[in-house]
């Protein structure tokens, strides 16, 4: 079994709310396994694909209650419907868009235990966020973060929590762990976190076959793009196709001269933006000032563009990147591979990633929201990770506004001046601080 975060997101969902849920992401990230691991835990489970049963789209249409739509999905299932003890999983659901306003007639019966998936919902059915409110929770799915990864490779509860340690106390590891460790994180970036992708390396260790997966998913995603894109299909397919040789340039922003010498920002933006609705790719913005709230700062038209998955990312390029990688060959430049597989752990951890660019001071590959200040990130790939200019005049010219500063690198974890150096796993554990506000009870006696 793989183990996932989010399988002890849903289990603690369904056991403290009543109410549905449903489950985002691209295509491929493990929706459908997390919803049918849950369905284990159900005496009967249902499962019911808008996509294999176009035809089931019609139970949802013209209905006054829940009673109509139970008797309708019954002729779609053998399987009992008994009371208290079925989970009905709808999947595919951006095939079936009046589910929505059902499902508020399903949650308040109550007698059925109901999830939902469905991919490009960001596409499809942009307001869905506010449709459901008060009966359907939402819960996004991304590929395997780093941590998730070393886990199904079976790294030790034991070497984690060493690891953490050395984050917090900003102390040396092992030096023995810190080259395993790196050695995982460039399998890591080969094999990525798409579930299918994992699974195949956990079976048969083979890297080939790995890729046939990969470049399955790679093929799906430019399949949806034909498919769901109701306009700038080709301008899409371009954006999506460049993406990893618009990672190698020198600063690694998306140059619209390289799809289209008389290109617009204007004529593209909605190609970048569907690519990051359908949850393909993720845009980072560019920031002016290392001051929060930094959404303020942002600059629309300034970005660089991720891939939603570092190991897609690999399969996209040319065809023998993923040997050096694995062997630490310093002859190619995998700087971009390396923030790739930043930018979307940031984001699986609930942070926003941004960078900071300033003529004046240069560019720093990340600024991130972090305990009401910023903190600064670089990453680097190669030997002389200690040479950072624009980082070293942010600290001189913000120090009121930074949190802290961290390179992150092939290096072992060393402390110099207000900079922590930090090897590129450790990664894993920069993440948003929990709110432990705990119970409040207000004392209204004087006033009753």
């Amino acid at each position: 079994m793989l183990y996932r975060k989010a399988t002890q997101y849903i289990e603690d969902f369904y056991r403290t709310s009543k109410n549905a849920l449903l489950l985002t992401g691209a295509r491929q990230t493990g929706k459908t396994y997390s919803a049918r691991l849950l369905g284990k835990r159900f005496k009967n489970f249902i499962e019911l694909n808008f996509i294999e049963h176009p035809e089931a789209v019609g139970l949802f249409k013209d209905i006054a209650s829940a009673d109509e739509i139970l008797l309708r999905l019954s002729v779609f299932t053998s399987t009992p419907m008994v009371p208290g003890e079925t989970l009905i999983f709808f999947d595919e659901v951006q095939k079936c868009d009046n589910l929505i306003t059902a499902i508020k007639f399903l949650v308040d019966d109550g007698r059925f235990r109901y999830i939902l998936s469905g991919s490009l919902l960001g596409v499809e059915l942009k307001d869905i966020k506010s449709e459901p409110v008060g009966y359907m929770g939402i819960k996004e799915i991304f590929p395997l973060d780093f941590m998730e990864f070393i886990i199904n490779m079976g790294v030790s509860d034991t070497v984690i929590s060493n690891l953490r340690q050395c984050w917090e106390e900003r102390k040396p590891v092992d030096n023995i762990v810190h080259e395993k460790m790196m050695q995982l994180f460039r399998l890591y970036l080969i094999v990525g976190g798409m579930p299918a992708a994992v699974v195949e390396y956990k079976e048969s260790n083979n890297l080939n076959m790995v890729m046939r997966v990969q470049q399955d998913i790679i093929a799906l995603y430019r399949k949806d793009i034909s498919q769901y894109a109701k306009k700038d299909k080709l301008k899409i397919k371009e954006v999506f196709d460049l993406l990893p040789s618009e990672l190698e340039a020198k600063n690694k922003r998306f140059i619209l001269k390289n799809l289209n010498e008389h290109a617009k920002f204007e004529r593209y933006e909605s190609s970048f933006l569907w690519l990051k609705d359908a949850g393909v790719a993720i845009p980072v913005y560019n920031v002016d000032e290392p001051k929060m709230p930094l959404k303020l700062s942002e600059t629309r038209n300034l970005f660089k563009l991720f891939s939603n998955d570092v190991g897609l990312l690999a399969a996209q390029y040319a065809s023998g990147i993923q040997l050096k990688i694995l062997t630490g060959d310093s002859s190619i430049n995998i700087g971009a591979v390396y923030e790739n597989a930043v930018a979307e752990e940031l984001l699986t951890h609930g942070i926003t990633p941004y960078y900071y660019n300033n003529k004046r001071r240069g560019e720093v590959d990340f600024v991130i929201a972090h305990e009401d200040k910023v903190m600064p990130i670089e990453v680097k790939s190669g030997k002389d990770y200690q040479k950072h200019a624009a980082l070293v005049n942010l600290i001189k010219d913000f120090p009121e506004s930074l949190y802290d500063a961290i390179v992150l690198s092939n290096g072992n974890v060393e402390v110099v001046g207000d900079i922590s150096y930090m090897p590129i796993y450790m990664i894993m554990f920069i993440k948003p601080k929990e709110s432990n506000i705990g119970v409040y009870k207000l004392d209204l006696s004087d006033l009753t």
